[in-house]
């Protein structure tokens, strides 16, 4: 059997397959989870006769609560993962820590089907525990990109990591949707028990594909050995790809542009399901609950038609052009969305939002991996990435919290990051170009 890391080259089929299998495993917690059934599922169940909740002795909107919650979810990956980041490449093994986000992650998405506002705190924290869990993972997934691939795949793989990520995820939330609205057939007593199966099934799936991806992908040393001083060395590690990221302006530029348009685009993603229950005017509540799906679905589609043109065009007018480009309509739509009221726009909405979702997080991906030089301390280096992203999401949902808890509405949130996608866009053009000989 093939379980070591020399038996798969890099740049092999087999390997790439197995790091693009995680994203079909995880891909359904983003769907599943943050985008549709749950979101659904807290609005119309949990606080279904409430709209806020006494948390402290502070009334807290159910909107804020959940957004504070995540953002506080952000923040501390971004603290955890970057001395967690450089202990791994310090004793080269990645793979165990990934594992351990994986694992934690996905038994505490099962444990969501006990979601209740009866033990609100104690759903609140299994809540955390699997968002920690799936933003955790990512870092070393992400890092793996440059480990499996060379220069010129870049693009290509991204891209389909990410295609294969929008098609599980499909296929299980078709899977839920079925058991939601044929729930009577399926001998559930209400679609709230089937809502909660849904939970454990995407925890299940996220946990039983990752172990294709565990199986090939590069493990490191073979034996795992934790040394004296080890959080020290670790840190050692994170100084040393900092010293190289703060003395490189494409490094320093790319991660000031990609904090602000980032965090912009994962905090209109995370509301878009909110917006379309508060602001949309749908004529009954079983057309918002179908709605909702079917932008969702629609938003899932229409990424992989966008992950793949947005790659090609990458290939033959450069990566940084092409990013641009994209923040700069995310903007564009945002300014549409302000104006939104029937159905029919929403799904307009939605399927721009796909196209624009797939095309922009498989460049930018691929474009940090670009800039990281020959070197093992890839973990380390998409820290970074992943400390700018979480901290930027953090933000963002802290001026979403902000915007709902003062305004009442999600309305006004979408101007707000409109003049941050603009100002993202701007940032991008200071970004040296790659040398497209790369990508050849």
């Amino acid at each position: 059997m093939l379980n070591k890391k020399s038996d798969l080259p890099r740049g092999s089929k087999k390997l790439i397959r197995a790091w693009t299998f995680y994203d079909w495993a995880n891909s359904v917690y983003s769907l599943v989870i943050s985008s549709a059934i749950f979101p659904i599922y807290y609005s119309t169940h949990v606080f279904s006769d409430i709209n806020s909740i006494l948390i402290f002795n502070i009334d807290i909107n159910k909107d804020t609560l959940i957004s504070l919650l995540s953002g506080l979810c952000f923040l501390i990956i971004a603290f955890l993962s970057p001395m967690l980041s450089g202990i791994a490449d310090y004793i080269g093994n990645k793979k165990i820590f990934m594992k351990f986000f994986v694992y934690m992650g996905s038994f505490s998405c099962m444990s969501l089907y006990w979601f209740e506002l009866e033990n609100i705190e104690i759903s609140l924290l299994l809540y955390f525990f699997s968002l920690l869990g799936f933003w955790g993972s990512l870092v070393y997934y992400n890092s793996y990109l440059n480990d499996i691939t060379f220069p010129k795949q870049a693009n290509s793989v991204s891209a389909k990591g990410y295609t294969m990520g929008y098609i599980g995820s499909v296929i299980l939330l078709l899977i839920n949707l079925i058991m939601i609205y044929f729930f009577e057939d399926l001998g559930f007593d209400s679609d709230k028990s089937a809502m909660k199966l849904s939970f454990a099934l995407t925890g299940l799936w996220w946990l039983g594909f990752s172990q294709y991806s565990f199986y090939y992908l590069p493990k490191g040393n073979n034996q795992i050995n934790f040394p004296k001083n080890i959080i020290w060395n670790g840190f050692k590690e994170l100084k040393g790809v900092y010293k190289i990221i703060r003395s490189s302006k494409r490094f320093t530029r790319f991660l000031l542009a990609f904090f602000i348009f980032s965090f912009s685009l994962q905090t209109v993603l995370y509301i878009a399901s909110y917006f379309g229950v508060n602001e949309i005017q749908w004529s009954s509540p079983s057309e918002q609950t179908s709605g909702l799906i079917i932008s969702i679905l629609l938003i899932q589609i229409v990424a992989i038609g966008g992950a793949y043109s947005f790659t090609k065009l990458a290939q033959r007018f450069g990566n940084i052009l092409i990013l641009t480009i994209a923040i700069f309509l995310w903007g564009a739509v945002c300014v549409y969305a302000y104006f939104i009221y029937s159905p029919d726009q929403f799904y307009l909405i939605a399927g721009l939002v796909g196209l624009l979702m797939g095309g922009t997080q498989t460049v930018a991906r691929a474009t940090f991996s670009l800039f990281i030089p020959q070197t093992s301390d890839t973990t380390s280096f998409f820290s970074f990435y992943d400390v700018t992203e979480k901290i930027g999401i953090f933000f963002g949902l802290l001026f979403y919290a902000f915007a709902a808890q003062i305004t009442g509405t999600v309305r006004f949130s979408v101007i707000i990051f409109m003049f941050f996608f603009f100002l993202g866009a701007i940032l991008l053009t200071r970004v040296p170009k790659i040398d497209r000989n790369k990508l050849a």
